[in-house]
């Protein structure tokens, strides 16, 4: 199984969280476009003799793009990779520009998924996180997906921001709950060095992060969530049966995926490589036929360290089976360094399995740091 990713890094506005690659001016929007599917003419040998099984258009705000130009990068696609007749290929959108039109649209071109970046059902988190959407727009665009051809769809909420109190969050989970969403990424609010959220906490327009609402809120939703029949699957994503994402499952199995565009990450036989994050510098270099990227070749610390992260993020956790296909060294010291872990029910252990129970996610970056290898 291998995926594609396409970053589109275009907004309407800078959301005050947000450190991904992106920009507000559309001047190179159709430059890039044409860039991005001679990219994929570039790496079309990049994965070979394997059925493509994901696309995802993120980024950025992908729904800016009119269906015409979603087509021809699709059309790109399927002529230079094998794709799978049931691959999941998803869209990420905002709520204020999907209407019944464009997603009859979408659906006629291929997409079967959408990621909606809801957020928050109360119109002041939206406005607290610079959001160009409301309350309203959220709840008819869920509706408006609901009688549309998608019953694949997730929806995007975020806890932990100064203006979410533990009553709207609670609200927030009712009310997803309610329209029925069958998959939710939920995000606990992290403040990143160069956002609008960080220089506004250090010069004191906004107050710091509370860390014990952030852990109420956590275990609030993982509780809630459980007894609406959602399945935490991930730490930060839960779904109903059958409706897990299928492209970031990828991310998580050691699977190969092709990030293209501007920013646009990739995993390939063991190396992993990295676009660089500036649109005019990365038209200039695919003009000129050169993919603008650096390569890494990771180390057998490097994928031991990366598995023990991206799997104890989800609930079957790791295989000891696994880690032991790791040189001698890495086996002898994850054996060492599971056992307190255990020993604290921070780690639960059953035959081949390795799994950080419910009780313990809240903690999952200090567990995993816990047991990486640091020379």
């Amino acid at each position: 199984m291998s995926g594609i990713y396409i970053h589109i890094p275009f907004c309407r506005k800078a959301c005050h969280y947000c450190d991904f690659h992106f920009s507000t001016s559309l001047s190179l929007k159709s430059e890039l476009l044409a860039c991005i599917e001679k990219e994929i003419e570039l790496q079309a040998g990049t994965i070979d003799n394997t059925k493509i099984e994901t696309i995802y258009f993120g980024g950025g705000t992908p729904s800016l793009l009119s269906a015409i130009e979603l087509e021809s990068i699709l059309n790109k696609i399927s002529h230079r990779f094998s794709i799978s007749t049931e691959a999941e290929i998803t869209l990420e959108a905002n709520p204020d520009d999907l209407d019944k039109a464009y997603l009859d649209e979408l659906a006629s071109i291929g997409f079967n998924r959408l990621s909606i970046g809801i957020q928050s059902f109360f119109d002041e988190d939206l406005q607290y996180m610079n959001r160009i959407h409301n309350s309203e727009e959220s709840i008819n665009c869920i509706r408006l997906v609901q009688e549309s051809q998608f019953d694949n769809f997730s929806v995007d909420l975020i806890f932990g921001g100064h203006t979410t109190n533990d009553e709207h969050w609670n609200k927030n989970l009712e009310k997803a709950s309610n329209l029925d969403i069958p998959h939710l990424s939920i995000y606990g609010l992290t403040v990143e060095p160069k956002t609008a959220l960080n220089h506004f906490i250090k010069s004191g327009k906004y107050p710091p992060l509370d860390d014990l609402k952030f852990g109420r809120q956590f275990s609030y939703t993982q509780a809630y969530l459980s007894s609406m029949g959602y399945e935490q699957y991930e730490v930060s994503n839960y779904s109903k049966k059958n409706y897990r994402s299928k492209h970031n499952s990828a991310y998580w199995s050691e699977k190969q995926y092709l990030g293209i565009g501007p920013s646009g990450h990739s995993f390939v036989n063991g190396a992993r490589f990295y676009n660089i994050s500036n649109n005019a510098k990365y038209v200039e270099a695919i003009k000129n036929s050169q993919i603008p990227q650096k390569k890494e070749i990771l180390s057998p610390t490097d994928l031991y360290n990366e598995y023990i992260m991206t799997r104890l993020r989800t609930i079957e956790g790791l295989r000891i089976s696994r880690i032991h296909s790791f040189p001698i060294f890495l086996k002898k010291y994850f054996e060492y360094a599971k056992e307190a872990l255990i020993e604290s029910n921070e780690l639960i252990q059953a035959e081949d399995q390795c799994y950080i129970p419910s009780d313990q996610r809240i903690f999952t970056d200090r567990i995993t740091q816990s047991l990486f290898y640091v020379a």
